[in-house]
């Protein structure tokens, strides 16, 4: 797997959806984590899925985790 770094995740906008650049590259808007694992699949990340998001020293998650996709809400809705 090829080192790419860093794997910036900004926080949710208005719509829910997340910015994500790799290096000083924008990858494109995410609205889940499945949307991140595949731009970094293109971005040359063959082993990426969503354990290794959740877990991944790479990552910097800006204005929340993982399980943020909404201003002031979680994912799942609380």
């Amino acid at each position: 797997m090829a080192v790419v770094q860093p794997i910036v995740i900004y926080p949710p906008a208005g719509d829910g959806g997340r910015r994500v650049r790799v290096n000083d590259r924008f990858l494109g808007m995410a609205y889940g984590l499945l949307d991140i694992v595949e731009f970094l699949r293109l971005a040359g990340l063959e082993d990426v899925d969503e354990g290794w998001l959740r877990q991944s020293g790479l990552i910097e998650w800006r204005g929340g985790g993982p399980d943020e996709w909404s201003t002031g809400r979680h994912a799942d809705g609380l």
